[in-house]
């Protein structure tokens, strides 16, 4: 069965998100760190440049095992053994706090993770039973800076922050959320408060016009024209 991914460019760079040289560097630290190392069991029907992109893709774009089987033209148990063992060794080591912290920018925003642990995760708004990943990343580098234990789905992200322990880690730099954020202590750009009117400003929205009136415009103009 032939697969529709490959460790071509193209795909890399759609699939992964990497370019060339960056997978080719990630390739060699895999390669590095036995990636290709004594096989255990049945021989590898990809080659390793064809497994990386297995393990990326899969956590990349949370497809099942079975359905990235047939894009790389394997069977689901062949990605389950991949992602086994190359898993590992895609792993980042944590990123330490830089000591300038106080004067970088980071930002934090939940994800939806889908699960199949009943015990972490819940039916969710994306249809799928998913647990509440909180996540800060650097503004600057776009690297992971610290991420929180998983929360059901079903929870707000206000909620699942204060209780995450994150709050104590981000103490002196300046920490970015999204409107779902508001009173939580994180800073929300452009955001109406609860209570308080917009502030006057280029910021401000246009207000749209609804059905009614702007057919009501038009009727109006229509009678003036006939008078």
């Amino acid at each position: 069965m032939a697969g529709v991914l490959t460790a071509d460019p193209l795909w890399v760079e759609t699939f992964i998100g990497l370019r060339v040289k960056q997978f080719e560097r990630l390739l060699k630290v895999v390669r590095e760190r036995e990636g290709n190392g004594p096989r255990i069991g049945l021989p590898w029907c990809l080659p390793l440049a064809d497994r990386v992109p297995v393990v990326a893709v899969y956590y990349r774009t949370n497809l099942t095992m079975r359905q990235l089987a047939p894009l790389f033209g394997v069977s689901p148990a062949t990605v389950c053994r991949v992602i086994h063992r190359l898993r590992p060794l895609l792993a980042l080591e944590p990123a330490s706090r830089p000591v300038d912290a106080a004067d970088r920018l980071w930002i934090v925003d939940g994800t939806l993770a889908p699960v199949h642990d009943r015990k972490v995760g819940a039916s969710s708004r994306n249809y799928r039973f998913s647990a509440n990943v909180q996540v800060i990343i650097d503004a600057d580098t776009r690297l992971v800076v610290a991420t929180a234990r998983p929360a059901p789905g079903t929870r707000a992200d206000a909620h699942v922050w204060r209780d995450s322990g994150l709050p104590e880690q981000c103490q002196g730099a300046i920490v970015l959320g999204d409107g779902a954020s508001i009173n939580t202590g994180l800073v929300v750009p452009h955001r109406k408060r609860p209570g308080r009117p917009l502030p006057a400003g280029p910021c401000r929205p246009a207000r749209k016009p609804t059905t009614r009136s702007t057919a009501g415009s038009v009727r109006g103009s229509s009678m003036r024209s006939a008078g």
